[in-house]
């Protein structure tokens, strides 16, 4: 019914001093009503913890979590507004605004630091209180999640390392299809820290989900989630989306061999400044040694300049290799670059995609002795899981003084020619693994394997290890000597060295090798990379 102000019959009557005969009181007073209660229960705020049925709870520590009884008690009074009838134009366009307000409210009210509510009672200068702002490490950082096989997935990634040495966190996965049909499955999963104790702040953590049914059998598609708890109370979690697999994706052969290649190599993080001179030479010799059937995995941490790019882009055009970015990597200390969270990411990223994975660094070669072939080598060493690789140690700096040598033109391994000969020291070792045997892996070897290991390869295959070589910009022969008469040494800081030119004699099929194989993608790039 519409009322109007101003003269009339039934405004004539007495009228109390109080009335308002422009302004409908109902609305007015809900208002007034409800900046009341909110005044109110902003005043008992501090009080909260003796309203509450226990008054032993401690307050919550998450911003997020911050007043629950508060603002269960805004939401549930913001709703009795929201559904209060309204009379007039009026009164419906003041009650959004309360109703901002009080969000606004409430989204402020759970941004303040939370101390303990005793504080506020108690005047005692001996009693301390503790603030806590933001947070010092991620419960869980994901940097992959791979399915590992017809019922298994492995998640990996980055956890605080304290969490995980003083506390009990746990995980447990679900998967939920894309078919109504189908029911989600729970279970609980496995975690494997496989970084030795190397981590720092951060630690990794490779989590693995076995179900005992086959996700997404019906091909529909379907989400993994993991639920990161913090401690083994399952109340405080972080639920996150692992893996989503689109329809049509599952493939069940993709799991048994005939694999993609034979041989497939994880490089750890590459960082600093690297000469791209030694990374086109090792790739060139490698690309060789591991045939058609291979590919090189890399990781840029921050050491794929320019010049470095340029001698790695051929190989990537032509399908042999591939570059992954992980720069950002830095924002989580971990041990070295996060090595041990780049090998891992690279086993189960590529578990199925080889006979063999090899873990070795861009200053290493694998050789073999006498005349051996690779196949027949990895076939003798097939009923292992994992085999270790003995190094031959080189001097970086060493080269033989010969007037007539352009050293220039020359290779770094076809001139770094002189091995340490001190034996009987253990020596770091790397290592090839048959990946779909693994769970996690290690930068020097892996304990998570199915499968038996063996070390005792030194006779059929080695690595030379040209130390410190990939970080020398310029040119690598920093001391000449005379060449040694057959059989001595020549001592070098303290440190004998004898004669090895086992690798400089593989040099110009190496050479001639590359011309044939990516002569045709380089252009420049054949300058930038003698110069550097």
């Amino acid at each position: 019914m519409r009322k109007d102000c101003g003269g009339g019959a039934a405004m004539t009557a007495s009228t109390s001093p109080l009335s308002f005969p422009c302004v409908d009181a109902k609305p007015f007073v809900a208002t007034l009503v409800a900046l009341s209660l909110v005044m109110a229960i902003w005043q008992l705020q501090p009080y909260e913890y003796l309203l509450s049925s226990s008054s032993c709870t401690l307050p919550p520590k998450s911003p997020s979590s911050a007043s629950p009884y508060l603002k269960q008690k805004i939401a549930s009074f913001s709703a009795s507004i929201s559904s209060t009838p309204q009379t007039n134009s009026s009164s419906s366009s003041s009650s959004p605004s309360l109703k901002q307000k009080m969000e606004s409210f409430s989204s402020t009210n759970t941004s303040i630091p939370r101390v303990s509510p005793r504080s506020s009672l108690n005047t005692d200068p001996n009693l301390r209180t503790f603030r806590s702002y933001g947070s010092a490490a991620s419960l869980f950082v994901l940097m992959g999640a791979y399915r590992g096989g017809p019922t298994t997935f492995a998640i990996v990634g980055l956890a605080s390392k304290p969490t995980h040495v003083f506390g009990k966190p746990w995980f447990k996965c679900e998967w939920v299809p894309n078919s109504s049909s189908s029911s989600a499955i729970r279970t609980k999963a496995y975690k494997i820290l496989p970084d030795w104790g190397y981590g720092r702040v951060y630690t990794v953590v490779v989590v693995n989900c076995t179900f005992s049914i086959v996700p997404n059998a019906d091909n529909a598609g379907g989400k993994l989630f993991v639920n990161a708890y913090y401690s083994p109370s399952p109340r405080r979690y972080e639920k996150f989306l692992a893996l989503e697999e689109s329809p049509g994706s599952y493939n069940k052969s993709l799991f048994n061999p005939p694999y993609k290649y034979d041989y497939l190599y994880c490089g750890s993080s590459l960082y600093g400044d690297l000469s791209s001179s030694r990374i086109r030479e090792w790739l060139a010799y490698h690309a060789h040694f591991f045939g058609p059937k291979s590919h090189f995995v890399f990781h840029d941490a921050g050491g794929v300049s320019p010049a470095v790019r340029a001698v790695l882009d051929p190989w990537v055009k032509l399908g042999r290799a591939t570059v992954q970015d992980i720069r950002a990597q830095a924002e989580y200390d971990g041990y070295y670059y996060n090595q041990f969270l780049v090998v891992n990411d690279c086993l189960h990223r590529y578990r199925h995609a080889a006979n063999w994975t090899f873990y070795f660094d861009v200053d290493e070669y694998i050789y073999l002795p006498d005349g051996r072939t690779l196949e027949k080598v990895l076939g003798d060493l097939s009923k292992y899981t994992q085999f270790t690789i003995e190094q031959n140690p080189m001097s970086s700096a060493l080269c033989v003084k010969d007037p007539n040598e352009d050293y220039s033109r020359e290779w770094g391994f076809e001139k770094l020619v002189f091995r340490n000969s001190i034996t009987g020291v253990r020596r770091d070792r790397k290592y090839a693994i048959q990946a779909k045997n693994a769970f996690a892996t290690g930068v020097h070897m892996s304990e998570n394997v199915i499968g038996p290991t063996t070390h005792k390869t030194e006779s059929i295959i080695r690595y030379y290890h040209y130390h410190n070589s990939i970080n020398v910009l310029g040119e690598p022969c920093r001391e000449f000597v005379q060449m040694p008469v057959k059989g001595n040494v020549t001592w070098y800081e303290k440190i004998p060295y004898a004669y090895d030119d086992n690798m400089k004699r593989l040099a110009d099929k190496i050479k001639r090798f590359e011309e044939l194989t990516i002569g045709h993608l380089r252009s420049n790039d054949t300058h930038t990379a003698k110069t550097t």
